[in-house]
């Protein structure tokens, strides 16, 4: 997603805020990089629409502290998988 930083930071937000979507869902749906759609959703965004930036921050909050969740689910899956093969 090529554009205005400033563009791209609101489009991005509106849609992690919509999907409560992780960093990593974001920039694989945007084709860019997590790197900048941390930036632009941690320190653009909050020079542009500091209400915008403290719903996310909040979807963000939430998936950090599940990240632990998310990942052991993906090894059990992974080791659940290779146990049918």
């Amino acid at each position: 997603m090529k554009g205005l930083p400033e563009e791209r930071a609101v489009s991005l937000a509106l849609y992690i805020i919509e999907h409560n979507a992780t960093v990593r869902q974001t920039a694989k749906k945007f084709n860019i990089s997590k790197s900048t759609v941390h930036k632009d959703v941690s320190e653009r965004l909050k020079t542009i629409n500091e209400a915008l930036y403290k719903q996310v921050k909040l979807v963000l909050e939430q998936n950090k502290s599940e990240r632990h969740i998310r990942g052991g689910l993906a090894t059990k899956n992974k080791y659940e998988r290779l146990r049918k093969k």
